[in-house]
């Protein structure tokens, strides 16, 4: 396997002062409708996908902590929820990075001593106490912050445009060179650092190679070789926003792939076109599944969704919602969504951007092999990615 860095990175991941400008006006409207609506002072974050949301920096230290090392406010300013300062509580270890690196200028810091108390702690001290959290925080009720995430934002579009066009260059780049003999770590590795010299982080990388794709949905490298063909799938994130995509890459594959992916198409496609129509109607999850289901028997492998989950919808998390046949989650538009269709040995799954007028692949470069996939009880036809030989 041949080296897969890339000196060019990728797109510029700063934030702008004219993103920042819209980024807070949209996230000014939501947390005041909020705190109206739950009648509260004061909302936090502090894990960090939330925090990136509102923030558009990055509060993570430890990647396997599930609180970042700050946390994000929106305070109404004398019980006037339009009119709230925005701050951030955090310790004297982190106050001047963060305000150097992290934060758009609008954002107050209160900063106590490391040692003095915890996050949970100061924040409590710095906010009014009619106030919720996505964390505990004694005394502070809780906040869904997926359900304040959704739909995306136009700014939220732009940068999640720019995160799929380079994660799929990546996945893309890694996958042109992988060999018959490399190993699923030797790949997965590969794509670690070529995501990472994008700016992108990888929470999930899956390499399946022929044998153990066939038999396992999450195909977590092994040291074993790829053999006749494999599957790359990866969850990637940067700015708080994550993109899924898979490649399928094939050196001498069985006969049966190029069947089992058209099929895993054409269930994605349902799922796209199923989306489209069920948010147009802000109906619920449910719903999208059943159409699933309903493909899954049209191409003739009707047990197949019980085998793995199908995804959902995508934005500030790898799944803000996952789809199962009793799911009341509401269908928003315009949202990403991430269906992943598998049929055993074979899968289809992109991050699609899906509007009221239609489909926008994000995970896409323009430059793999793709195929028409007519969705099931849907007069639609989606684009998608197809198996790449090499």
């Amino acid at each position: 396997m041949t080296d897969h860095t890339d000196d060019t990175g990728g797109s510029d991941s700063g934030v702008t002062e004219t993103a920042d400008s819209d980024r807070l006006a949209d996230r000014r409207r939501r947390l005041g409708e909020y705190l109206d609506d739950a009648g509260l002072d004061a909302v936090w974050f502090a894990r960090p996908n939330s925090f990136a949301w509102l923030t558009g920096g990055d509060n993570v230290v430890s990647a396997t902590a599930d609180l970042g090392v700050a946390a994000a406010g929106y305070v109404a300013e004398d019980g006037d929820a339009d009119a709230g300062e925005f701050r951030v509580v955090t310790d004297n270890i982190e106050a001047s990075r963060l305000v150097d690196e992290e934060l758009p200028g609008e954002f107050t810091v209160e900063a106590g001593r490391w040692y003095e108390s915890s996050l949970a702690e100061s924040v409590a001290d710095h906010s009014p106490e009619n106030a919720a959290a996505d964390f505990d925080v004694p005394g502070f009720g809780e906040v869904d912050a997926s359900t304040l995430r959704q739909p995306l934002s136009e700014g939220d579009i732009e940068a999640y445009r720019e995160l799929g066009r380079d994660t799929a260059a990546a996945v893309e780049q890694v996958c042109r060179q992988l060999e018959s003999g490399d190993t699923e770590h030797e790949a997965a590795s590969a794509l670690r650092v070529t995501l990472s010299a994008r700016g992108i982080n990888a929470p999930v990388a899956l390499v399946g190679g022929s044998e153990r794709a066939q038999s396992y949905r999450h195909y977590t490298p092994k040291l074993a070789e790829l053999g006749d063909y494999a599957l790359v799938s990866v969850t990637a994130e940067r700015g708080g926003l994550h993109a899924s995509t898979t490649r399928t890459v094939a050196f001498d594959p069985p006969e049966w792939l190029a069947e089992r992916h058209e099929k895993a198409t054409r269930v994605e496609a349902t799922a796209l076109a199923a989306t489209r129509a069920v948010g147009r109607e802000r109906g619920p999850a449910s719903e999208v599944f059943g159409a699933v289901q309903a493909a899954y028997d049209d191409v003739g492998f009707p047990d197949e969704w019980q085998n793995h989950h199908q995804g959902g919808a995508a934005g500030y998390a790898g799944r803000e919602w996952f789809a199962t046949p009793t799911a009341d989650d509401e269908v928003r538009l315009p949202m990403g969504y991430a269906w992943n269709p598998t049929i055993q040995g074979a899968k289809s799954e992109d991050t699609v951007l899906v509007t009221d007028d239609g489909f926008e692949v994000l995970t896409s470069t323009g430059e793999w092999p793709t195929r028409e996939a007519d969705a099931v009880g849907y007069d639609a036809t989606v684009e998608r990615h197809d198996v790449l030989s090499l």
